[in-house]
């Protein structure tokens, strides 16, 4: 039987879009939330939120933020991102709303990666690790 302070919840945000795959939105452990990778899709429509990494970029964000609401954290608590890009010429426009969202000191630590094919035609997922 586990502990309490060993206990693994799963996170459901209605606010955000519903995972596409056998994954949770989030899972809450040992004093951490661990958000998945978010693509730019609009909960209320189903479809990515634009054509542009940027737009992509700040609607990801917002379902990151949605997801850490729900599991009783914030963006603030963000210790640890990852942003996947489709195009890593697409950095600079994507790292501008990251900018945005994560002005705390310290910022997270992050990661980024160019070349990748993802769901739906993303341009940009962003996952990560905040503490309650």
């Amino acid at each position: 039987m586990m502990s309490e302070s060993n206990s693994i919840e799963q996170i459901v945000a209605d606010n955000a879009p519903q995972a596409l795959g056998a994954y949770s939105q989030a899972v809450k452990a040992n004093g951490f939330v661990f958000v998945s990778g978010q693509l730019g899709i609009d909960p209320q429509t189903g479809k990515l939120a634009g054509d542009t990494a940027e737009e992509q970029a700040r609607q990801a964000l917002k379902n990151v933020s949605n997801i850490l609401q729900a599991a009783g954290s914030s963006v603030e608590k963000v210790v640890k991102a990852t942003i996947y890009m489709h195009d890593v010429e697409d950095f600079t426009k994507i790292d501008a709303e990251y900018a945005a969202v994560f002005k705390t000191s310290p910022q997270p630590a992050r990661a980024a990666f160019g070349g990748n094919n993802l769901p739906k035609g993303a341009l940009v997922e962003i996952e990560a690790i905040a503490v309650q």
